[in-house]
């Protein structure tokens, strides 16, 4: 039994989804993988099948009825993870957007250097981000910037999809409470596991736009996530966040 799960929501993924899954496999510190899959027409969930036959003590899969939405998906995710005990519970997309190789760092961040939660970020370091038209890597960039400011949180890459969370940051923060679904789903994880006291680290990453499929990104996003930072900063006056455990 791995203390690891990986989470990857799918929709028209087949062009990624058994390499993406065959890479995380092939890493030196053994993770499972948890795929959501919305009802892909591709057949995503039938490669994903098939491979559950090689794969049987590692690879899991949750179909789901229908496009509902990536913050639905990763709560499905998560209290799934947490009903399994599993210790660190990753975020990442099929399309090697975000590498494999890079969720070695991101666990070691939370199981060794004191994280609760670890961010694979663009943005720490400069910008790191390839393939990207500088139209999209601009609006990326002033998100976060814009994030930062209106929260008030010191987090370089404040829209990061790359993550790790040690299972008490999940089982604190009121999971039936987050709202959003889209882009500022992320933003919403990120800023309540802050305001709920738990200690975020960025670790650098190189983000490399998808070479396969389609980009699920659309101007409804990032407009989801420029109002709702505002409606988070204004909820947070009139909520009380649990806080974490101290031993």
């Amino acid at each position: 039994m791995s203390s690891n799960l990986v989470i990857i929501p799918t929709y028209n993924e087949k062009e990624n989804i058994e390499n993406i899954i065959r890479a995380v496999f092939s890493l030196p510190i053994t993770f499972h993988v948890l795929v959501i899959e919305d009802g892909s027409p591709d057949g995503t969930a039938a490669i994903v099948k098939k491979m559950q036959a090689e794969f049987p003590s590692q690879l899991f899969m949750v179909e789901r009825k229908g496009k509902l939405g990536l913050g639905t998906a990763y709560i499905a995710g998560f209290k799934w993870a947490i009903e399994r005990k599993y210790d660190y519970i990753f975020e990442m997309d099929a399309d090697f957007s975000h590498n494999p190789n890079d969720l070695p760092k991101l666990y070691n961040a939370c199981a060794n250097q004191g994280a609760d939660v670890a961010i694979g970020s663009r943005y720490i370091t400069g910008v790191n981000v390839v393939n990207w038209p500088m139209g999209r890597v601009l609006m990326s960039y002033l998100a976060s910037k814009y994030v930062r400011f209106v929260l008030g949180v010191n987090i370089s890459d404040t829209t990061a999809g790359f993550k790790c969370y040690r299972r008490e940051v999940l089982e604190t923060i009121e999971l039936d409470k987050i709202r959003f679904k889209g882009y500022a789903f992320q933003i919403e994880m990120k800023y309540t596991a802050f305001e709920c006291g738990f200690t975020i680290k960025e670790v650098p990453i190189i983000f490399i736009n998808r070479e396969l499929g389609t980009s699920k990104m659309n101007s409804g996003i990032f407009g989801e996530a420029f109002f709702g930072v505002v409606q988070l900063k204004i909820n947070s006056w009139f909520r009380k966040f649990p806080q974490k455990k101290i031993n």
